[in-house]
């Protein structure tokens, strides 16, 4: 996630297949003969299609990507990807007591929907402008549709909103048997009152057991809200729980920055946990590794931390081991490289960490502090602080200090802290890979001058790196077989040292700003979708790991970031891969734009999709199924 934007469009973005050893006919102009639809699949190539030129294309969400499909027979087939609209995220469509509410409509403790009064006599509903990850769920013989709403950025009055709930909807969408196309049957929100609520949900994962792992970034700083009350974690968690309880004296910093996990009963009713023992960060996505115990973490923001989570038992993350990476840099090349070694930070339960919340901690019972170097304490700058502090965990108060502030106190046991957006995660079983983007190489990355520490020291890319993880064997007696050695940049972006005529500051045919990313193990293609204001247009784009070929499959409208992706999701016997879209429109107004006519361009932004107003919500058809493809 980039900067909280003022609007958003989702666009969910699904590709359809047949559960046959074929390719399926997911879509009414998809022309894939019957006969080719039982001939077993070999390999299956992207081809790029072009970047937008023309504001007809700038400002939509669509494809003219094709696919290269060899059949095992040696015949040869070209495919289009094809775009379908399904909703718009502010369509009201979720049933809430009674009355229908936009999909994007926050909820407070009691399921009401939170008002925006900020324009005398006109209330209306706060509709997130900020849709971001999905998982296809299934239970009961249906299929559901998680999704995140992350913020909305600005009341009816035109004011920045502090502190505004953030909300999930889950989504019951039905196939048709045809032609495999998803409509909407019918959508709710999730109650999140029994775990104090929903801090700015980004990035997300689906189990490989079936559920939902949604995530809170941007945890925050309870040293701040602890200290000063005009500081602005203390301004964000007081007026969210004055939206959402009713009561500012209800606001602790210490609620949110949890992984939570949704379940779908046989009935369609989702239930949530939040995993307090996986450590409190700016929580961008958790993956779970093939062995269902191991996990890692995108660790969103400047001067984050790289975490591993090691279940106790397998598909239960209620008890486990926390870790923190520390980073020898090995080269500077091709993004950088270096080898990975993992740094214990405690055990604990879940329900032990929360009984630690709800005793009222507070950051002064965690730490001491100085404000100046001194004997006993330790320097650390992380996230959380923005500034370099001087600390010393209180005795006994270790287990409170690696969970409740896993980066500060992993910082003091030697953990890097030095990466800068670290966003999507995604794992290449057959290979033991695992992929991390990381969308601007830039700041606590670079080489820094009177540093504290300084593990890092690459050359800017403000473009990004997309990197991939060596998973080997266990280190230092750790209980996983996927445990990270080694990363090294695997696809790089290009900074343009001057913008080109539509207005990007990174070369339009390579990857910038990577965000979410997701990997297909029988395609052995690593999908990403950008988050970058170097790119008028972001794109979602196909790497196949094998042959190295990159292709663009996917333009969203100008302004707007690529979310949401997932790849190898199933409805019946089609599948899907999910890719949102937020925030059209922005930054515009700083573009230098001369191969168009930017007015014109800013013109039919708000005739069609609006700028920064909202989006669609549609899916891509064509994939083939996994089932016929070689292995």
């Amino acid at each position: 996630m980039r900067k909280k934007p003022v609007t958003l469009g989702l666009s969910l973005a699904i590709m359809a297949s047949s559960a046959f050893p074929a390719i399926a006919s997911a879509a009414s102009n998809d022309q894939t003969s019957p006969l080719d639809n039982l001939k077993p699949v070999q390999s299956v190539e992207f081809n790029s299609m072009k970047a937008p030129s023309t504001i007809e294309n700038m400002v939509k969400n669509y494809t003219e990507s094709t696919m290269k499909i060899t059949y095992k027979d040696g015949s040869v087939k070209e495919k289009p990807l094809n775009y379908h609209s399904l909703f718009l995220s502010k369509d009201k469509i979720a049933e809430n007591k009674g009355e229908m509410i936009a999909a994007g409509t926050p909820i407070d403790a009691k399921g009401n929907p939170i008002v925006d009064r900020s324009v005398p006599d006109q209330p209306s509903n706060f509709v997130s402008d900020a849709p971001d990850s999905n998982s296809l769920l299934h239970a009961g013989g249906k299929s559901f549709i998680v999704s995140h709403y992350e913020y909305d950025s600005q009341d009816n009055a035109g004011n920045k909103i502090s502190g505004l709930p953030a909300s999930m909807t889950l989504t019951q969408v039905d196939r048709n048997q045809d032609n495999g196309e998803l409509t909407v049957n019918n959508a709710k929100k999730i109650d999140f009152s029994n775990v104090n609520g929903l801090w700015i949900p980004c990035n997300g994962s689906t189990s490989p057991w079936g559920t939902h792992l949604g995530s809170e970034e941007y945890e925050p700083d309870a040293r701040a809200f602890e200290a000063d009350p005009t500081s602005q974690a203390h301004k964000d968690v007081s007026n969210f729980a004055n939206y959402y309880f009713g009561d500012k004296s209800k606001a602790n910093p210490y609620f949110y920055g949890w992984i939570p996990e949704i379940s779908v009963d046989s009935s369609g009713n989702a239930s949530v946990v939040k995993h307090y023992s996986t450590g409190r960060f700016s929580h961008e996505v958790m993956q779970v590794l093939p062995d269902n115990k191991t996990a890692l973490f995108g660790d969103d923001g400047g001067n984050t931390m790289m975490f591993m989570y090691v279940a106790d038992e397998e598909k239960d993350f209620s008890a486990g081991t926390l870790y923190a990476a520390k980073f020898d840099q090995t080269s500077s090349e091709n993004g950088g490289a270096g080898d990975l070694k993992w740094i214990k930070l405690g055990h604990a339960s879940d329900k032990e960490v929360k009984s630690i919340i709800d005793k009222g901690t507070k950051f002064s019972d965690i730490f001491d502090t100085a404000s100046e170097p001194t004997d006993g304490y330790k320097a650390v700058k992380t996230a959380a602080s923005k500034n370099v502090e001087y600390l010393k965990v209180k005795p006994g108060m270790e287990k409170a200090a690696a969970f409740l502030e896993s980066r500060r106190y992993g910082s003091l046991l030697g953990a890097t802290s030095e990466f800068n957006k670290m966003e999507g995660i995604a794992v290449n079983k057959k290979d033991k890979k695992a992929y991390v983007a990381m969308s601007y190489v830039e700041g606590s990355m670079k080489k820094e001058e009177g540093s504290i520490r300084d593990d890092i020291q690459l050359p800017e890319r403000k473009s990004g790196v997309t990197y991939q993880l060596d998973l080997g064997g266990s280190q230092n007696d750790i209980d996983s077989d996927y445990v990270p050695s080694a990363m090294k940049g695997l696809v790089v972006g290009q900074d343009l040292a001057t913008p080109d005529a539509y207005g990007n500051t990174a070369d339009p045919n390579k990857v910038a700003g990577p965000d979410n990313i997701s990997f297909s193990d029988d395609l052995n293609t690593l999908f990403i979708g950008e988050d970058s204001s170097l790119h008028t247009n972001n794109f979602v784009w196909a790497f196949n790991v094998k042959t190295k070929k990159l292709s663009r499959i996917l333009s969203v409208p100008a302004g707007a970031e690529a979310t949401g992706l997932r790849a190898d999701a199933d409805v019946e016997d089609s599948r899907y891969i999910l890719s949102n879209f937020q925030h059209p429109g922005e930054d515009l107004d700083g573009k230098q734009i001369t191969a168009v006519d930017k007015a014109k361009l800013e013109e039919e932004m708000k005739r069609t999709i609006g700028i920064m107003d909202t989006g669609g919500v549609g899916y891509l058809s064509g994939l083939p199924s996994p089932n016929p493809l070689s292995k």
